[in-house]
């Protein structure tokens, strides 16, 4: 396969999962901005969000005050900002489109459609699309072409490069949405175990679509550790980073056995499952959970240059 193709493939299923993680955390702030503000204070919540993204300096230069309404705008519909709702389906049209004939019909009616649909919306007056619907929707897109690409694309080079797209940002995004919860949103330590912490937490589940999943795992019981355990090194969770990285691992071994070669990127991710696989969730809180998060986010930005330098070197888009 030509590098350029694999590096659209690979492009495509990460702003497709960017796309959906962005409608994720738009759910996260708005049920968090629900709650009462009882205990009186600075409330974070939206800029919790933005900075978890990153962009909390390009919004407040273009929109200056943060307001509930201009997040909104500037997180799903800014074609103004590369990791908007709108920018990332539109990037993976784009990418899609360039490699029209390595997807299947389906693959590509799925994305087409998405896009179509969106423009749509931005035709919509504002007020009738509340969030809730706006992340649904995403979810919703989000699935279908998953479920395009698992049930009609044949297991070839191409479809390791696009599984690898979705496993390389879903771990990043998993890593940043608890990042959110745990160092970024709650005002101080003092609400710790508190009504508002719990909330959050639970918010944050909701957000993954994670919390039945977590209550059949671990009986509905509440606490940092073991959340951050489901989120983190629970193999059975599919947005755990363990999984993420067992998925990593599975198709850098299939793309080195095309090749035949094994590659800096496929030694690297072994190491980095190797280390999840051994961890106990102590030891990440002995590191300090922001910190290990942190660590976490350039690791995963390693292993996505890693595989950009040895397998995609031609134009990505």
């Amino acid at each position: 396969m030509l590098s350029r193709t694999a590096a659209n493939l690979f492009w495509m299923t990460r702003f497709l999962e960017r796309s959906e993680t962005t409608a994720r955390l738009l759910d996260m702030g708005f049920r968090n901005a629900l709650l009462p503000n009882t205990g009186g204070g600075y409330r974070n919540e939206w800029g919790a969000i933005l900075q978890s993204k990153g962009v909390l300096q390009s919004f407040t230069d273009k929109y200056g005050e943060i307001v509930q309404r201009n997040v909104e705008s500037f997180l799903f519909f800014d074609m103004e900002n590369p990791s908007s709702v709108a920018s990332c389906i539109r990037s993976a049209r784009e990418n899609a489109r360039i490699v029209r004939t390595a997807l299947t019909s389906q693959v590509w009616d799925a994305i087409n459609t998405s896009y179509q649909e969106l423009m749509a919306m931005q035709r919509t007056e504002r007020s009738k699309l509340s969030i809730p619907d706006l992340t649904d929707w995403t979810i919703r897109t989000s699935s279908l072409i998953r479920g395009a690409i698992e049930s009609t694309q044949l297991r070839i080079d191409g479809y390791n490069f696009m599984n690898l797209g979705y496993a390389v940002e879903r771990a990043d995004n998993t890593a940043r949405l608890l990042d959110v919860k745990y160092y970024v949103l709650l005002p101080s330590v003092a609400y710790v175990g508190s009504g508002l912490d719990n909330y959050q937490w639970t918010t944050l589940l909701r957000a993954l679509s994670a919390h039945r999943a977590y209550n059949w795992a671990y009986g509905g019981e509440l606490t940092s550790v073991q959340i951050a355990h489901f989120l983190l090194l629970n193999p059975k969770f599919p947005r755990s980073l363990l999984s993420c990285y067992a998925q990593a691992n599975e198709h850098l071994d299939q793309l080195a056995r095309v090749y035949g070669r094994s590659t800096p990127a496929q030694e690297g991710a072994r190491t980095l499952l190797g280390e999840l696989a051994e961890a106990h969730i102590d030891d990440v809180f002995d590191e300090g959970l922001h910190e290990f998060l942190t660590r976490m986010i350039n690791v995963n930005g390693g292993l996505a240059q890693a595989i950009h330098d040895q397998y995609l070197t031609g134009e990505a888009r």
